[in-house]
């Protein structure tokens, strides 16, 4: 690689300041809101990949050819001034402050009114280029006492600090959610809290890349953090903050904001692999139906593993087994009447022998060498992976989706293993008439794979929004559904990583988000686990039973009999509090604030708050607390300072802020802690909404949003008061 050292101002032209830099690469710099601002390198002859589907602000919707990459509509682009300095120069553009090195050179990066920069190029060789790729690299200034925050899925402790991490995407069965790297998405985008407080990166590049948060050390540069790309374009946005949840924010506000869910999607759902793969399936689904009823198990949803589509142990998109599944309509009439939505698993890989490769075979991703479809390893054997940059390949998916799903009555799609793992260098995808490189821009498919399915059920029922389901994508995923935290392991590992795993998503943009439910693979469940896990993801947006055990035996609510009262009880806890997570979800589709956060959203400079990545907060005044141990029975939480401290929602009993607490946590008992004066909306007995409030509220009301769970006009609703009984 070679080291981008010196540069000369070119001057400015619109809205962007111009530098040469060597290799007739030129750095473009623009600042697009008073806390945002953006950096770009261009090769002379043009970008390797000259759009982006992650950036839609003020939630502006980017086409299936997606955005390009000079365009900056949407934007506020406040004005800039620049002076001269001795080193180079020096802009000025609403909140912040960059200097410009040009002699090696670097950027450094302050908000008004601060001397100390938040963000600063290392001083030595910042910039690298790869003369074979065109890839380029990026390393900065790392302080001793920051902490790392984001980066999509990733695993371990919600601080990054320390790590290396690949920005790819595999399918991880089973993964260890401590240790275990690459995961599903792929999003480069991360935020450093420090002294200066809070700020975040985000590299608009969807190749694979790594990013190093001082794993490497390295005596000739100092401390420092990097991001190095294996191909694509340096499109750098960079967040001001200054706090963590500022920049969250942004970030969210950036890629198109988040979908708002339909009320049913936010209920217990239940999906097993093992379910419909089995010769029965039909009655078995017809058994947990029945089930449902007898254990009174309040089941909203029930999603299809992808055995309904399996034939000879193989799996074949739009195509029903109709042994296992004679009449599929009335399946799925069975579970509306139940009270449960149904939603099918959809892979968008055609195995070598699907009956129907041949209507589609030009809209598969392309073998440029050959001219045939691009061979790629799947679950049970070779195939190849529609290209969703390709209108045909759109049509045909749009049309399977409307005649074999919807047309029986399946409400919506589970986007899944959409991780394009197609090695093959010579991959190309269509680009809607542009071609480029699959290598380029793999989560791309992920994401537009679930744009189709909103926009092909929206069509479908007009009347209702969209839900969807992705494992896979990149930044903006979240503009078109729900994810999740994919195929965890049944281990009590597993719980306490799943909460700092699901922290990062949230910090990452992905509001709607949650865990399999007892774990996905490995041995089954015990008793004690299955409860504690019902238990941890009671109050997560997504709240779905899915399994496939190494033993074949499903995990259903009723597993285990003297269990069933406690998992029960969790299922109940999460119907208490609905009005509660639903106003919250709303709140989230227009204000870009996570229903789910850390500690650390509200007390950032709090040092223990920021440590604390073993609970979370549901809003801003519930702290939930799941016990994570074998064998406990209690558990230290810490409360931060609240004036009046923290009421626990189930005893009522008044905890001190500011210090950690050993509180009761037995089986079956969530542990929830409310702020002192705190007015929830929670469900009434009979399921209807009312004020509920801990401790002298020293007001009579709270605010909740309310709707018939469908509407479609929700972004033109305001919030209703709530006020307390009596």
């Amino acid at each position: 690689m070679k080291a981008l050292t010196e540069a000369r101002f070119l001057g400015q032209a619109d809205a962007w300041f111009r530098f040469g830099l060597p290799y007739g690469i030129e750095a473009r710099i623009a600042f697009l809101e008073a806390d945002l601002a953006r950096v770009v390198f261009r090769h002379a002859d043009g970008y390797r990949l000259d759009r982006s589907w992650s950036i839609a602000p003020n939630r502006s919707e980017p086409d299936y050819a997606g955005r390009n990459r000079d365009d900056l509509s949407g934007f506020a682009l406040p004005e800039a001034t620049v002076r001269p300095t001795a080193e180079g120069c020096e802009i000025a553009a609403g909140d912040l402050v960059l200097s410009v090195r040009l002699s090696p050179f670097g950027l450094t990066w302050r908000r008004k009114g601060e001397p100390e920069p938040f963000l600063a190029d290392r001083a030595t060789q910042a910039y690298l280029v790869s003369r074979r790729t065109g890839a380029f690299s990026h390393f900065v200034a790392r302080q001793r006492d920051e902490r790392h925050y984001g980066l999509g899925d990733k695993s371990g402790r919600l601080d990054k600090t320390g790590r290396r991490f690949r920005i790819d995407a595999v399918d991880p069965c089973g993964f260890d959610a401590e240790t275990s790297d690459p995961l599903y998405k792929m999003i480069p985008f991360y935020i450093v809290h420090g002294r200066t407080g809070a700020h975040g990166v985000f590299y608009d590049n969807p190749a694979m890349a790594s990013v190093d948060f001082g794993a490497t050390l390295d005596n000739y540069h100092g401390l420092f953090r990097s991001y190095q790309a294996d191909d694509g374009d340096f499109d750098c946005y960079v967040f001001a903050g200054p706090t963590v949840a500022d920049v969250t924010r942004r970030f969210s506000w950036l890629t198109g904001g988040q979908a708002f869910p339909p009320l049913w999607s936010l209920g217990f759902g239940m999906t097993s692999m093992a379910i419909a793969d089995a010769a029965d399936a039909d009655n078995q689904i017809s058994q947990f139906l029945a089930r449902c009823r007898e254990h009174d198990i309040p089941c909203r949803s029930f999603h299809f593993g992808s055995g309904y589509s399996m034939h000879d142990g193989k799996r074949y998109a739009f195509r029903w087994n109709r042994e296992k599944f004679p009449d599929p309509a009335a399946t799925i009439a069975r579970i509306e009447a139940a009270g449960m939505r149904a939603v099918t698993n959809l892979k968008p890989c055609l195995l070598d022998d699907h009956p129907r490769l041949a209507e589609v075979s030009a809209a598969l991703v392309q073998d440029q060498s050959t001219g045939t479809p691009a061979v790629a390893q799947f679950w049970d054997g070779l195939g190849f992976h529609l290209d969703f940059t390709n209108p045909a390949g759109r049509a045909w998916w749009r049309d399977g989706m409307a005649q074999t799903l919807l047309a029986h009555g399946v409400t919506t799609v589970w986007n899944d293993n959409n991780e394009y793992e197609i090695w093959d260098e010579d991959a190309i995808c269509a680009g809607d008439g542009r071609p480029f490189r699959q290598i380029l821009a793999r989560p791309v498919q992920a994401l537009l794979m679930t744009k189709l399915a909103a926009e092909t059920r929206q069509a479908h029922a007009p009347g209702e929004r969209p839900y969807n389901i992705t494992r896979a994508g990149n930044a903006g995923l979240w503009r078109y559904g729900q994810t999740w935290s994919g195929d965890n392991a049944t281990a009590w590992k597993t719980l306490r990583y799943n909460l700092s795993q699901g922290l990062t998503m949230v910090l990452s943009g992905m509001y709607n988000t949650g865990h399999d439910v007892g774990g996905f693979h490995g041995p089954r469940p015990g008793p004690e686990l299955l409860v504690r896990f019902t238990e941890f993801c009671c109050l997560w947006p997504r709240f779905v039973m899915n399994s496939w055990n190494e033993d074949g035996i499903t995990t259903v609510p009723w597993l285990y009999p003297d269990m069933l009262t406690h998992v029960r009880a969790a299922m109940r806890l999460r119907e208490r509090l609905m009005p509660l997570l639903y106003t919250l979800m709303w709140q989230a589709a227009t204000t870009d604030e996570p229903a789910i956060r850390p500690l650390l959203w509200h007390w950032p400079d709090d040092p223990l708050a920021a440590e604390a990545d073993d609970l979370f907060m549901l809003g801003p005044d519930l702290i939930v607390a799941p016990v994570l141990e074998e064998g406990a029975t209690t558990r230290m939480v810490y409360l931060p300072a609240h004036p009046g401290g923290w009421v626990c929602f189930h005893s009522g009993h008044l905890y001190a802020g500011g210090t950690h607490h050993d509180v009761p946590g037995p089986l079956g008992m969530l542990p929830l802690f409310v702020r002192h004066g705190a007015v929830l909306p929670v469900a009434d007995a009979a399921g209807q909404p009312t004020a509920l409030a801990f401790g002298d509220a020293g007001r009579d009301h709270c605010d909740i949003y309310l709707d018939d769970g469908l509407a479609t006009d929700w972004q033109d609703r305001s919030l209703v008061r709530l006020t307390l009984a009596g």
